[in-house]
């Protein structure tokens, strides 16, 4: 995974230049103020600060629409080089306009790096250390933090401190950026394969995980492309079988789906079982138990999911089949239709390309792609099924001379798979169509007597078996308006064209993505009005104002340089805090960190609040507030710092994840304008106490939210993180059905 971690690295360093932008403003606004003589002008100087906001919320209103048109790269590098030119136009900088031009230049490359930065991750992270690589912007914009103030601290010892340089410093980490994503960054490999890119993706996932065989995640990228539908939780008895004769039909059986395995000849049967799974079991009593509308049937759901994850260890061990390619083409089979729109010569066409000789990939080739008969009459020839069969002596399981595929696994113990299910037109003729499944383990072995019971179920007697939850859906690719125009084929089209127009409005009515659009938009709400950003751009104020100068005025220090210093030492203290938040990510989960770290808030500011009606003395008053001070931003960073971005990254379906984090965004960079731009004004109306007391409260506010409405989302695919929101979103819905 060294791939991903040094990509993931490299795309943090935006987030660094923003952190170093945030300190920087902070302390160059005290001698900002005094040039342009803006001590009576607050209005003014609040601008100054809030310019950059107002830059990254106008960019962002239309970041994610191009993000989904021109790709995530272009977008990095357009960031990095807005962060090259206004830090040198801030060194310039004659006059207050300039000035806030530069820092409006500066706002447009916040708001790319800020928006665009969690969503690359994410979507060229693995599940298991998804957590891990996302908290990344959280570490370099600390770190950032640290490396601006203690230049800034450095300067403020000097006779004339230049706000201009303390500024203008910033177009040296801002060439580096841009060389990285100029350089070394790839493009997103679900981006790539949203617009029918197939080889692209296909090197950049082999380059991302370090490893040639990564067609099971090529065929979930693709799954990923859809937009809402309707998903269903069933259960099934997974068992090996004996290998079927030529002459036999692998669906003969009904409702029973077929699973390959690495090995030549290997092959294990899924059947459905009676009753409800566990998740589905769990997430039905959740519904019905809240029907009040208090706690969200999708925490309940998720929950079950991590729960049985838990108890049954992941599914890397050998108990659960090890699926093989269900989607290779053997090399004795023939060639039914190229993936790769730009280097594949497509079906009809005339010419073979060199793609199509020496660099295609049989691991591009899937049953849900390949223009095969659905027809199940006998007249049809048997190399209509040739894609399908189990048969052919491992013909699935092994691409070109022998070389073993790879395995259907899709991260933290869940697999992809297909089943056949038939129907009967009014002639009497069978028509077949596919239905995907993710697959999770619930059980290991002992459940030999759940398979014998089932009819046909009977298993050698040194089998095992897995019992496994599943969520079943209509495939991605799935079309009906194909299957009306074309009768041959499994009603399949081609990656590209299931976003040639880009992504649409009305995919946001979706269930599922409303639901994620709720958690989304709220958590971003809450984070920014438990007052974060306020606090960080105004820290050197705040704290001279909570005694800071009092405490090292033996050290020769001036109140401004103490200042200054302690805000070094606090964002210095983060990094391990957000050290062991990344540690913590992908093993305690996102919604437990944030159940864990809010009330750690709130006991930090109550203590501020009640330190300045307390006299301890000046030297115990300016102590308790820093160290308070210093506590909330510890804790912050390791879970309401973070992981709203994150989950935003997470949540939302291939095709409209750019355009519903630039909605999530647009109301991150709304609500920080408010409470930056008002901070001043509280600080003068109510005291520092009183803006420490409203921020209490909206923490508390955020603890209810998070308990109530967001569920936990470690280790899972993003696919299948979105499949849940559907499931999770039909419940609500019937919920509210049933009270009317």
């Amino acid at each position: 995974m060294s791939g991903a971690v040094l990509v993931a690295v490299a795309a943090a360093i935006g987030n660094l230049l923003q952190g170093w932008d945030n300190a920087t403003i902070a302390g160059s606004i005290l001698y900002i103020k005094r040039e342009f003589l803006l001590e009576s002008q607050p209005t003014v100087e609040g601008l100054i600060v809030a310019m950059s906001l107002i830059g990254a919320t106008v960019v962002t209103t239309c970041s994610g629409a191009l993000s989904d048109l021109l790709g995530r790269r272009p977008m990095l590098i357009i960031s990095s080089l807005l962060y090259f030119v206004s830090s040198l136009v801030m060194l310039w900088s004659p006059n207050v306009y300039i000035l806030l031009f530069a820092r409006l230049l500066d706002g447009l490359g916040i708001g790319l790096a800020v928006t665009l930065v969690p969503l690359y991750i994410s979507e060229t992270a693995p599940p298991e250390i998804r957590g891990l690589l996302n908290t990344l912007p959280q570490f370099t914009g600390s770190a950032g933090m640290f490396l601006s103030y203690c230049m800034v601290f450095g300067m403020s010892l000097t006779k004339a401190p230049s706000w201009r340089l303390m500024l203008g410093v910033l177009s040296i980490p801002s060439v580096v950026y841009f060389a990285l994503t100029l350089f070394f960054l790839p493009e997103s490999p679900r981006w790539l394969v949203s617009k029918g890119r197939m080889l692209e993706a296909k090197k950049v996932l082999q380059r991302l995980r370090g490893r040639e065989d990564v067609s099971g995640e090529m065929a979930l990228l693709v799954e990923g492309l859809g937009v809402g539908g309707d998903t269903a939780i069933e259960e099934y008895i997974i068992a090996p079988v004996n290998e079927l004769g030529d002459e036999e039909d692998p669906y003969r059986e009904k409702d029973q789906i077929k699973l390959y395995g690495p090995e030549q000849g290997q092959s294990w049967v899924a059947r459905p079982a009676p009753g409800q799974s566990s998740i589905g079991l769990i997430s039905r009593k959740g519904s019905v138990a809240n029907q009040s509308g208090l706690v969200d049937p999708l925490v309940t759901l998720f929950g079950s999911v991590h729960e049985k994850h838990t108890e049954t260890g992941s599914m890397r061990s050998t108990l659960f089949p090890h699926f093989g390619s269900m989607f290779s083409v053997g090399g004795n089979q023939p060639r039914n239709e190229d993936w790769d729109e730009e280097s594949l010569a497509r079906e009809g066409d005339d010419y073979v390309s060199d793609a199509a000789v020496g660099d295609s990939d049989d691991n591009l080739q899937s049953p849900l792609i390949s223009r095969q008969t659905t027809s199940l009459d006998k007249d049809i020839p048997p190399t209509a099924h040739s894609n399908l069969s189990s048969t052919r002596q491992g013909s699935l399981l092994h691409g070109n001379a022998g070389e073993p595929t790879g395995s259907t696994r899709i991260g933290s113990g869940w697999q992809l798979a297909w089943k056949w299910t038939e129907r009967e037109d009014p002639n009497g003729n069978k028509e077949g169509g596919f239905k995907r499944i993710y697959l999770h383990q619930e059980g290991g072995p002992g459940l030999r007597g759940s398979v014998v019971s089932l009819p046909g179920g009977d298993i050698p007697n040194d089998g095992e078996t897995v019992q496994a939850a599943a969520l079943v859906s209509q495939p991605a690719l799935y079309n009906k308006d194909v299957m009306r125009q074309q009768p041959v084929g499994p009603a399949m089209i081609h990656p590209s064209e299931t976003t040639a127009k880009g992504p649409n409005w009305s995919d946001l009515s979706e269930p599922g993505v409303k639901h994620a659009l709720f958690v989304g938009v709220g958590l971003q709400i809450l984070q920014q009005f438990s007052g974060i950003n306020g606090v960080l751009y105004y820290t050197p104020q705040i704290l001279e104002q909570a005694g800071v100068g009092y405490l090292l005025s033996n050290l020769g220090l001036g109140s401004t340089s103490s200042s200054f210093l302690i805000s070094a030492v606090t964002t210095l203290l983060m990094l391990p805090c957000i050290a062991v938040a990344m540690r913590l990510m992908d093993i305690s989960g996102r919604r437990t960190l944030l159940l864990s770290t809010i009330p750690v808030l709130i006991a930090s500011l109550i203590i501020l609040v009640l330190g300045s009606f307390v006299d301890l003395g000046s030297t115990a008053n300016a102590s308790i507030s820093t160290i308070s001070v210093i506590v909330y931003f510890c804790f912050f960073v390791m879970g309401f710092g973070p992981i709203p971005n994150i989950l935003c990254a997470e949540i939302f379906p291939t095709r409209v994840r750019g355009l519903c984090i630039a909605i999530c965004a647009l109301t991150f960079w709304i609500c920080d304008i408010i409470v930056t731009y008002t901070l001043p004004v509280m600080l003068n109306s109510v005291g520092l106490s009183g803006v420490f007391g409203i921020y209490a409260f909206v923490c508390f506010i955020a603890w209810v939210f998070v308990f109530l409405k967001v569920p936990e989302t470690k280790g899972m695919p993003l696919e299948v993180i979105i499949e849940f929101f559907s499931v999770g979103a039909k419940q609500v819905e019937d919920a509210k059905v049933q009270l009317t």
